[in-house]
């Protein structure tokens, strides 16, 4: 016990230290995983006897984490995907494996190795590749669905893989059993199937089954795993959930997944194909969100296992003692890989940056490698040599992985910068009112403004937001609102009002800036981000300042007081003068900003914030009195709990978007 306990500590230790290292540096969680173990492996010996038991355990958290992207996908959206999984994916397969396998062939290897380690090459690192394009905010790209078209028909391959091997075997290499080459190998049938296993009566009763009983119970389960999700997930979660106890919903997720695991398992079908379909069957699940919350930290908490482990498996003494032919191989595989599968990106027509995303992203081997080769070797197909070296380039290749995800952001950087720069449109139109910008806040202003029988002049520096927008009817100008030229063009100097509702908060100030500049007697309407940003636009020279979501906010307290017991009216009122005091504050203490200072340190801004906070409290009490008098002890509980020395959070934190007084 105190020995698994010290293990413990030494692999959650060295995921504490290096991983926070790895992110803040920008390499990512997984090359951090990676660093970690090798820290703990190679470079100082920690690892336990028991790393290999501990992998396959760890490889569990692939299969949680392909449960949870089936959550997200919606069978629509899956069968929309079909042709790229069938296409692109299977293309991506039978090219690598026959490209590797003739380039293996071609070194002088019998064809029956070079056909192997064609098929075990070809698949890349679910775990790795997934796990960054979530962290990277990756995944819903064009590259990022086409990498995951490739990864889900790469772990279905890996079960015809299975069964092809037994008949590439080579009896004459049969040698040493897969234990001795690394603690990444599995463990031997026989332990897997333990004389002790419980689930021993039930693997012998399949294996015993005649070639067409064990095809009709896979397919049964199978469709009983849709079924059952489809008709019986909504009742059993609702039994759990009854029991209000919290740690039942963690029981019965858990359930799902390792029950499904152990039936694809049962029937030699890959358990993180079939945790997928599960996870695809409960996608419009009511209870989708609440499943997904409980997963998820096993997920982590497996996949940063298993790459620790992938780390800790590297053999550095083979590594040192023929670095420049393992090294080479590596990077040949990684060179035959992204070869291939940036021409299938151009067959496929992705644009530039998804182009090297889907390129780059796929270019190592996989972690099923591991389990193909160690079952390789068992059949004979392999020499002990054979096996080492192509786990080491598996290896290898896998930590290399990161560092091609940072080559992809920086040759997509590089890549953008080179981009031309679309020009701005000519504006052959005048209007009285000017709108820069033509987002969610700006299409409101405009289609309010038009629709009263107002012209508008409509700029924004999306192409995209333009082109929709005429789509519509509505015109629109394409260029930089904050560019004077664009100002003047679009008719600064004739029109009588300005609205400013770019996304950027530096452009919006720069805006008013030059247009109050060059036209003082105008009349400038602003949309602020924040409470900062309101003192930045009003020193800056707006007229009418409209933070974002402050109105929005106003209305969500008049439902909540109206659904606490006042009345409509009352609720109207005590959000009028909510409305009035908060507006006639902000510009109070719009005179006490000190530009660049954090308003939590200007001492005097926080002291007259605190009063504000007082008159306030009083003004609403004393509007509720006029509304519906009353005497003292019956003053509503929301303002007779009120402390007046309270300062509203946003005031006195000062976080950037986040002190938004609404």
């Amino acid at each position: 016990m105190e020995g698994l306990l010290l293990e413990a500590s030494i692999y959650l230790g060295a995921a504490v230290l290096v991983v926070p290292l790895a992110v803040r540096f920008g390499l990512g969680s997984v090359l951090g995983y990676l660093a970690a173990g090798i820290l703990v492996g190679p470079v100082f010996g920690l690892a336990g006897a028991d790393t290999a038991d501990l992998q396959h355990f760890a490889e569990f958290g692939v299969v949680l984490m392909l449960f949870l992207i089936g959550l997200e996908l919606e069978p629509r959206t899956l069968w929309d995907m079909r042709h790229r999984l069938i296409g692109l994916g299977g293309a991506q397969v039978l090219l690598t494996s026959a490209a590797i396998a003739a380039c293996v062939h071609a070194l002088g290897y019998a064809w029956q190795v070079s056909v192997t380690l064609g098929l075990v090459l070809s698949l890349s690192s679910t775990a790795i590749v997934l796990q960054t394009l979530t962290e990277k905010s990756l995944m819903r790209t064009a590259g990022g669905r086409a990498s995951f078209s490739v990864l889900l028909p790469q772990d279905i391959a890996v079960i015809p893989v299975l069964a092809l091997l037994p008949l590439l075997a080579l009896p004459a290499i049969i040698g040493p059993t897969a234990n001795q080459f690394g603690i990444t190998n599995p463990v031997d049938e026989s332990a897997a199937h333990g004389a002790d296993s419980a689930a021993e009566p039930l693997l012998t009763l399949v294996d015993q089954l005649p070639n067409w009983a064990a095809t009709g119970l896979t397919l049964a389960i199978v469709a009983g795993i849709v079924l059952a999700g489809h008709f019986l997930s909504r009742p059993v979660f609702r039994f759990v959930h009854a029991s209000r106890l919290p740690e039942m919903s963690t029981f019965i997720s858990l359930l799902i997944v390792l029950g499904i695991a152990f039936l694809m398992m049962l029937v030699g079908l890959s358990p993180a194909l079939g945790t997928f379909v599960a996870g695809v069957v409960l996608a419009n699940s009511e209870f989708r969100h609440q499943i997904e919350a409980d997963i998820k930290p096993f997920k982590g908490l497996l996949l940063g296992l298993f790459f620790m482990t992938v780390g800790i498996g590297i053999d550095t003494r083979a590594l040192f003692s023929q670095p420049a032919t393992i090294l080479g191989l590596t990077l040949t595989l990684i060179a035959i890989k992204a070869a291939i599968l940036f021409l299938l990106a151009v067959i496929f027509k992705l644009r530039s940056h998804d182009r090297w995303l889907f390129t780059l992203g796929l270019a190592q081997a996989g972690e099923f490698g591991f389990v193909l080769i160690s079952f390789a070797r068992q059949q004979g197909i392999l020499s002990l040599h054979q096996g080492q070296v192509t786990l080491l380039v598996i290896s290898l290749s896998m930590l290399l992985t990161p560092l091609l995800f940072i080559a992809y952001e920086q040759l997509a950087r590089r890549l953008r910068a080179r981009t031309p720069v679309p020009q701005p449109d000519e504006i052959d139109e005048k209007g009285r009112v000017i709108i820069a910008g033509i987002g969610r806040f700006g299409q409101v202003v405009n289609r309010l403004v038009r629709m009263s029988g107002l012209s508008t002049v409509v700029l924004d520096s999306d192409m995209a937001t333009i082109e929709t927008m005429r789509r519509f009817g509505v015109k629109g100008f394409f260029g930089d609102p904050a560019n004077p030229a664009m100002l003047d063009s679009a008719g600064l100097a004739e029109a009588a009002i300005l609205v400013v509702a770019v996304d950027d908060r530096d452009n919006a100030t720069r805006i008013v800036q030059y247009a109050r500049s060059q036209r003082p007697d105008s009349h400038i309407v602003a949309r602020a981000r924040d409470r900062v940003h309101v003192y930045e636009l009003f020193h800056a020279g707006a007229n009418d300042i409209v933070r974002e979501t402050f109105d929005s906010a106003i209305r969500a307290g008049r439902y909540v007081l109206e659904n606490m017991g006042f009345t409509e009216y009352e609720a109207a009122k005590l959000s009028q003068t909510y409305f009035k005091v908060d507006r006639a504050a902000m510009r109070d203490l719009a005179s006490l900003w000190v530009p660049g200072q954090p308003v939590h340190l200007n001492d005097a801004y926080v002291e007259r914030a605190k009063q504000l906070d007082r008159d306030l409290e009083t003004a609403l009490i004393d509007e509720l009195y006029e509304t519906r008098p009353m005497q003292g002890e019956d003053v509503p509980a929301p303002f007779s709990d009120a402390t007046a020395d309270e300062v509203e959070d946003d005031i006195l934190a000062d976080r950037g978007p986040k002190a938004e007084a609404s």
